[in-house]
């Protein structure tokens, strides 16, 4: 057994199109490599800082994620063995290179599905005015006097008649 602690820099696409981790930003790996009867489980925690967009009023967005990564790498010749076998899960388990773990697809796997699908700068965010696109945090007593349009043609006949409701006295 044996314990890894590294910084390593974020590969691209490690998050989804509103929010992810920079390709190149920092991801922290504390690892904790295990030789098993099948091969080496890598287990351990990633940590980094994600960055996009409030999906609410489009304003920048810094995350903390962390997460457990657990992936066990099958030796070559176990591999090689079980394919020959017939099991059919042999293939999609990852195997061992050259005593190499290419731990990024367990990586991304873990951070992109911990990441927030609709991420907000804060929970209460009232994001923008849907008829003008002002951001109603700056101004909460922003509205609009709409009309309904079944009604339009009843306003405009008010507007354009010299109808009032005072009576002529005589």
């Amino acid at each position: 057994m044996e314990e890894v602690a590294r910084v390593v820099p974020a590969p691209a696409d490690m998050g989804t199109a509103v929010i992810g981790v920079p390709e190149g930003d920092d991801l922290t790996l504390g690892l904790r490599l295990e030789s098993v009867m099948e091969g080496v489980l890598v287990s351990g925690v990633v940590r980094g800082t994600a960055v996009g967009e409030c999906v609410r009023c489009l304003d920048p967005v810094s995350q903390q994620v962390t997460v457990r990564v657990q992936e066990l790498f099958a030796y070559p010749e176990r591999a090689q063995a079980a394919e020959e076998s017939g099991d059919e899960d042999a293939e999609d388990e990852p195997v061992l290179v050259d005593d190499q773990a290419d731990i990024e697809p367990a990586v991304r796997d873990s951070l992109v599905t911990a990441l927030p699908f609709q991420p907000l700068c804060r929970p209460d965010c009232p994001g923008l005015c849907s008829v003008c696109g002002a951001r109603l945090a700056d101004d909460p007593d922003h509205h609009h006097d709409l009309v309904d349009p079944r009604w339009s043609a009843l306003q405009t006949m008010l507007e354009d008649s010299s109808v009032s409701d005072e009576t002529k006295e005589s």
